[in-house]
């Protein structure tokens, strides 16, 4: 009985909860198939944005994409790191094998699908990221156009087309001899918001003059960003089912025009500042000036790029560790093998210091709070936290024959709950306002007064992360106090020991 009087919950929140999805990144991104396949055929496909001189009317395949000089260092480290992957697993999983296809106990990527001409990238999404101003305040933030990885031959057997890669191009949303001004950019985004314009038409509009995407031009590219499936393994015996995700980046050398592997931001790598001693009390140090704890408290901060990775697994189910036994992100926490950065009492002393400074803190409000923030911040961490299979846009896949029924919603929870905060950001930068960047946790949206999101699976709703709540206020953490559930809801344990869980029908 308690199955069905869930299930009947669950069929009357969805609808409702997509209709709201399809509007919150109104202003924000765009999500459109249609109007995205207008866009890809035009001078915002991948092959034109790359090398844009020479390049004809049809489409860039992927046998001629990586053949581009420009793009001759993103293939070889893709490759260096299937290499250095095979090899840690063949080594730490020994009566396990590792390769392509079912055959296989951890099933491999096909990189010939990577480099085939039988495949392509193709527009999924473009998304204002003007929030990220603070990173590079004359660039105005960034605006993103997500490609997706997809099989061109018709010899796709009828299922999707499409394969589990997702390449961004990151450009500065102001270009450096650009005349347009921060506040005519956002208010061109945001006088999107609802247009009732559709497929050619929505595009037509969007690369006008006056449109949001009239300045994405080739020269403001300052990065390639590559989400990649490398691996996955079904459920076994040995093993739960687990997936992982390589992560990369790379930044356009303006000189040579070429794409150079550079390190992610943030992404702390903790096998280079274990084994260097120096590294890693001069990486606590800096963590722990308050100064840098309150810009990690409000999700601004930026770590310096000797303590980061040029790659990153995310691995799925979270906290798997791929071939070391540790947890995923043991920065504080002890994990059993004395591997943990910080000791929790210099945390307790750290925070303690901050406040005697007179810093107000909004997330971090204890050690559990101080790791779940360092965890999320990187980017294996938040790509682990409410995402879609290891993705944050995946995308509506237009090549479908009905893309409308490809897929329900176009992003992750994770997305659709920070299109608030990011609008209220564009609104404040329309409106000559100081905008505030700060951001919560990336399990919880951060609500700025608004009630948009009340009752639904991005706040307090069915499928929320939550807190599991004591009835003395003394025994709960402090950071999670406010994740609760709405009425009629129970934050319920989600396979781990965790007092974080999600917001589930309450139990009879």
């Amino acid at each position: 009985m308690q199955f069905i009087v869930s299930l009947l919950i669950l069929l009357c929140v969805v609808a409702p909860r997509i209709a709201q999805s399809a509007a919150l990144e109104r202003g924000v991104a765009v999500t459109d198939p249609y109007a995205l396949r207008e866009l890809d055929g035009g001078r915002l496909g991948l092959g034109r944005m790359v090398e844009p001189a020479g390049q004809g009317d049809a489409p860039m395949t992927n046998d001629a994409l990586f053949a581009l000089p420009s793009m001759a260092p993103v293939r070889r480290a893709i490759d260096d790191e299937f290499d250095r992957y095979i090899a840690r697993h063949k080594a730490a999983l020994a009566n396990e094998t590792v390769g392509i296809g079912p055959s296989f106990d951890f099933q491999l990527f096909d990189r010939a699908a990577l480099y085939s001409r039988e495949s392509r990238f193709v527009l999924a999404g473009i998304v204002n990221r003007m929030d990220r101003a603070y990173v590079a305040p004359d660039a105005c933030g960034e605006i993103r156009l997500i490609y997706r990885l997809a099989r061109t031959s018709e010899a796709a057997e009828g299922g999707s087309p499409r394969l589990p890669m997702t390449l961004n191009i990151v450009l500065k949303a102001k270009g450096d001899a650009a005349a347009i001004t921060c506040s005519e950019i956002a208010r061109r985004w945001l006088d999107t918001a609802n247009l009732p314009l559709t497929g050619a038409e929505l595009a037509a509009r969007l690369i006008s003059s006056d449109g949001p995407l009239d300045s994405i031009r080739p020269e403001n590219i300052d990065r390639i960003e590559t989400d990649l499936q490398i691996a996955h393994a079904s459920k076994s015996a040995a093993r739960d089912f687990r997936t992982d995700y390589l992560l990369k980046l790379f930044r356009l050398d303006a000189q040579t025009r070429v794409f150079e592997q550079a390190p992610l931001e943030n992404q702390i790598d903790r096998e280079k500042i274990f084994a260097d001693a120096n590294l890693k009390r001069e990486f606590r140090a800096w963590l722990l000036d308050p100064k840098n704890l309150a810009e990690l408290d409000r999700g601004t901060i930026l770590v310096p790029e000797k303590f980061l990775a040029t790659g990153a697994i995310a691995a799925t189910p979270v906290g798997f560790a791929p071939s070391n036994r540790q947890p995923a992100f043991g920065f504080v926490q002890a994990d059993g093998y004395g591997n943990e950065v910080f000791g929790e009492s210099e945390v307790v002393a750290a925070l303690k210091k901050a406040a005697a400074r007179g810093i107000a803190f909004e997330n971090i409000r204890s050690v559990t709070g101080f790791e779940r923030r360092l965890n999320d911040m990187t980017c294996a961490g938040c790509h682990q936290t409410r995402g879609i299979g290891g993705f944050h846009f995946p995308g509506v896949d237009w090549m479908a024959e009905n893309p409308s029924n490809a897929a329900v919603v176009p992003a992750s929870p994770h997305f659709f709950g920070d299109q608030i905060r990011r609008r209220d950001i564009l609104t404040a930068l329309r409106d000559g306002a100081a905008p505030d960047y700060s951001r919560g946790f990336s399990g919880r949206a951060q609500l700025r007064g608004s009630t948009e999101l009340a009752g639904t699976e991005y706040d307090d709703g069915w499928g929320a992360h939550c807190y599991q709540q004591k009835p003395k206020r003394s025994d709960n953490d402090a950071s999670f106090r406010s994740w609760t559930c709405a009425e009629g809801l129970a934050c319920q344990p989600v396979g781990n020991a965790s007092r974080i869980g999600m917001c589930f029908v309450k139990s009879r």
